[in-house]
């Protein structure tokens, strides 16, 4: 019994020996870490390393957004100006992406700061990166091209553009489509990839040309009067149209007829009514032509026949006069010459 309580104190002193020996050895190894100065100092160099990487991140993405908003206050006297919301997506989708990069570049330099292995991290974030890019490069290529569509201000809300095949006026333009409508109602949704060439009808004045076929029983100098007559007041009566129509000359001829064109410098995509005016400005003045030949005939025709009754009326009133004269003459004659 007594060995077996001496085992058992024994074997409790060992414990507790062993206890204290780690717990000295944890004190002083904690000791010793709490007071090891090149860890301390290699960890304040790296907190001041983070600090700084910090400030000259966000030092950075305030001088590049003071940069944008320096570029983009040039816009507001183009036709950017008159959608401004157009201007606050460029500013603040610019603002994002510079903000993105830089913060992305901070976390980057924090890691390796804090011993991270990066070359890791950046191998799975280029796979990554590329898996995307493949599955996703048509929606990337349209945001892409639909951002420098809205920086460049190559059409807006409201401009008449062809692409490609279609034509139609701009009813809204995003990062990703393009909506026209069609003349005819029709809504064509674009995906702004697949814009190659624009031909903007609103950014610049329009020139109206219209050719109209004349009979080669009018002489030229007769066409020419008419045209000028027809046109003379459109300037001031179509605000569309900013200088009087000019005639260059005669475009075609032929045996039957010739064509004369007419020009006419008219707003941005007005051409094709400014043309139709030109049409109905010259149909009418033909229209009034040919009725005021008419009433000249008929005043002439009037005429005749008015200088024609007198010499009727003279002829009608001859004739009784004659009839008595003959008749007297008759009586008067002798009766053997009768009888004879």
């Amino acid at each position: 019994m007594n060995l077996f309580l001496t085992g058992k104190a024994t074997e409790a002193q060992d414990i507790t020996e062993n206890a204290a020996k780690e717990f000295n050895s944890f004190t002083s190894g904690f000791w010793n870490w709490f007071t090891d100065i090149s860890m301390w100092s290699h960890i304040a160099f790296s907190a001041l390393r983070i600090v700084i990487i910090f400030i000259l991140t966000r030092i950075a993405i305030k001088l590049i957004n003071k940069v944008i908003d320096r570029s983009l206050a040039g816009k507001d006297k183009t036709r950017l100006a008159a959608n401004p919301r157009r201007l606050i997506t460029i500013r603040e989708l610019s603002k994002n992406v510079v903000s993105s990069v830089f913060n992305f570049i901070m976390i980057m330099l924090i890691l390796n700061e804090f011993g991270f292995n990066l070359a890791p991290l950046l191998a799975g974030a280029g796979v990554a990166g590329l898996a995307i890019s493949f599955g996703a490069q048509s929606i990337i290529k349209d945001i892409i091209t639909g951002f420098f569509i809205i920086f460049e201000d190559q059409f807006a809300v409201g401009d008449v553009i062809q692409t490609g095949t279609y034509k139609g006026t701009v009813q809204m333009v995003g990062l990703r489509t393009t909506r026209l409508i069609s003349w005819n109602g029709e809504v064509n949704i674009i995906p702004n990839g697949s814009i190659i060439s624009v031909t903007n009808f609103s950014l610049s004045n329009s020139l109206a040309v219209v050719d109209v076929p004349m009979s080669m029983d009018r002489s030229l100098e007769d066409a020419r009067l008419l045209v000028t007559r027809a046109t003379e007041h459109m300037k001031n009566d179509k605000d569309e149209v900013l200088d009087a129509p000019e005639i260059l000359g005669i475009q075609t001829l032929t045996t039957g007829e010739y064509s004369l064109r007419i020009i006419a410098k008219c707003q941005p995509n007005s051409r094709a009514d400014v043309e139709r005016a030109i049409h109905t400005a010259i149909k009418t003045q033909l229209d009034r032509d040919k009725e005021r030949a008419r009433l000249e005939e008929e005043c002439k025709a009037a005429a005749e026949v008015q200088s024609a009754a007198p010499q009727e009326q003279q002829n009608t009133g001859n004739a009784p006069i004659t009839g008595v004269l003959k008749t007297e003459v008759n009586e008067k004659r002798d009766p053997k010459e009768s009888n004879d």
